[in-house]
């Protein structure tokens, strides 16, 4: 049964930024998504190779106003439900892997700034409503000393995913101070060193280099503390009333990741039986798809695939549910949320596995559509938001009646 913790907040007036220019539905953003797909697929090839998207393809993303599907409606944002995520990332990335990776990392990171204070908002969106904005949320990799009117920032970030075509990105660092807690950063990207890291066997195109810095100035309403995206009073519900703002940033990680890995693994999964369909065995020049072990391999692949779309969204709702309400989930609730969102986008691996196998010789080459997808696929299962053993496990030992170890959510 679901566990729901009821948090009333004090209710305070505050001037709302003015309003933008509507982007659109997320019904018009999923449309807008879809016809994209064949210009964003045949720059394929191109992609992997820069090593980022191609700017073609940035400003395809930018007009379209894709990333923009959670940003808040008062900067002309669809603050859509959360489940137009899944709709418009798997799109893209069932068209190309690394520019869904990409999208979904601004769009989650656009609704994160959605729960920062309302300044901070102002100051990423006021004059450019249709910023990029990418993230690092790994806070062992930064340290941020407390000073007059904010923090000094340090440290250096890897997979700073999509940050060549982002204007600003997000950081975490532990506070150097008694309580050591984990806080986010609100960064301009122009204030950042890039590095050249990104040599990689999948994912090639999302340009997720390093990033570093060293004592820059970020003030204070630039900053969140981990601890406060938990229980759905971030400072930016004060701006911000829709219940998606009163969603666990960090409990609704996982359905990101794997959204981009179920989509990815659905358009491979067109491509792949529209192709067999005409393939012909070299051998005994039967046609492919009459074997046996073609037909089950491949109807295996597409329940994983029906299996995994249909947790990605049962996630979204119930965690929509709740937060309309004015709840807060409880431990259990999030970390079966977890556990669920991280099977999906192990569901979408495991497709793509399948129809590997029944490529024979031909998917050995690079060229192969099928050997990026699995050198893809295999890139982004190593998110730990798709590590089925760090999520499967906190999943289970709060089944079992112990406490989930995972402090972020």
């Amino acid at each position: 049964m679901l566990r729901v913790v009821i948090k009333i907040r004090k209710l305070e007036t505050h001037v709302m930024a003015e309003n933008k220019e509507f982007v659109g539905t997320r019904e018009e953003l999923t449309a807008r998504a879809r016809a994209l797909v064949p210009a964003i697929r045949a720059r394929v090839d191109e992609t992997e190779k820069l090593r980022h998207l191609p700017q073609k393809t940035v400003d395809e993303l930018r007009v379209a106003g894709l990333h923009r599907v959670l940003q808040p409606a008062a900067y002309g944002g669809a603050e859509a439900h959360f489940g137009g995520l899944v709709d418009v990332v798997s799109t893209i990335a069932g068209a190309c892997g690394s520019t869904g990776w990409v999208l979904a990392q601004d769009i989650i990171h656009n609704f994160m700034l959605g729960q920062f204070s309302s300044e901070a908002q102002e100051e990423v969106w006021g004059a450019r409503p249709n910023a990029f904005v990418c993230g690092v949320l790994i806070p062992g990799c930064g340290k941020a000393e407390p000073v007059d009117g904010g923090w000094h920032l340090s440290g250096r970030w890897p997979f700073a995913s999509g940050i060549k075509s982002a204007e600003w990105c997000i950081l975490s660092a532990f506070e150097q101070n008694e309580g050591h807690e984990a806080r986010m950063f609100a960064v301009p990207c122009e204030a950042l060193s890039v590095l050249d890291t990104w040599h990689t066997m999948g994912l090639n195109g999302t340009g997720s280099n390093d990033v570093e810095v060293s004592d820059l100035f970020v003030p204070a309403y630039r900053s969140l503390s981990v601890e406060e995206t938990k229980y759905g009073d971030a400072p930016g519900t004060l701006v911000n009333s829709n219940p998606l703002y009163r969603l666990g940033t960090f409990a609704m990680f996982s359905v990101v990741q794997s959204t981009t890995s179920y989509g990815h693994a659905r358009g491979t999964f067109d491509s792949f039986v529209a192709e067999t369909c005409e393939r012909m065995a070299r051998l005994s020049g039967k046609g492919v798809a009459n074997y046996g072990t073609t037909q089950v391999k491949v109807a295996e692949a597409a329940v994983m695939l029906d299996a995994a779309h249909e947790l990605l969204h049962a996630c979204c709702n119930e965690a929509m549910e709740v937060a309309a309400v004015g709840g807060v989930m409880g431990m259990g609730d999030k970390s079966r949320m977890r556990g669920n969102a991280t099977f999906a986008g192990n569901l979408a691996g495991r497709s793509v596995d399948l129809l590997f196998s029944l490529a024979g010789g031909a998917g050995l080459y690079d060229s192969h559509h099928i050997s990026r997808a699995l050198r893809d696929m295999k890139s982004m299962q190593a998110h730990i938001t798709q590590n089925w053993d760090v999520n499967g496990s906190n999943y289970g030992r709060v089944l079992l009646g112990l406490s989930n170890p995972d402090t972020t959510i």
